[in-house]
């Protein structure tokens, strides 16, 4: 059905966790990062998204908005991605995704976007 309620992990063992969708396929909810990397600065940060109607497509796009929670840094990353239905009934998230830093100028903004 490729509904993103419910929790996620990616292959690098951070997990997304999702609200339920609302009737216009908006969704909030939370990223953790994977603990095995030490990074005690990084906490679970919001998310905020939207996925493509479930009912009117079978394997549906999304994105959606990280809203970072760092102590010191002013940064968000975005993942716009599709879900896939496998022949045995599981989805599979696939996406792509930009983080961008605050920068003091924009002689700085080059190296702003990851």
């Amino acid at each position: 059905q490729c509904l993103l309620s419910g929790s996620w992990r990616s292959d690098t063992g951070c997990r997304m966790v999702v609200s339920t969708l609302d009737k216009e396929g908006r969704f909030s909810g939370s990223y953790l990062p994977d603990p095995a990397t030490g990074d005690s600065e990084v906490l679970t940060s919001p998310l905020e998204g939207s996925q493509q109607d479930a009912g009117l497509v079978p394997q549906p796009t999304f994105s959606f908005t990280i809203h970072w929670q760092l102590q010191e840094t002013a940064q968000r990353t975005v993942f716009l991605g599709q879900c896939y239905v496998g022949t045995n009934g599981e989805e599979t998230l696939h996406a792509l995704w930009l983080l961008r830093e605050a920068t003091d100028s924009p002689t700085e903004d080059w190296k702003a976007t990851r």
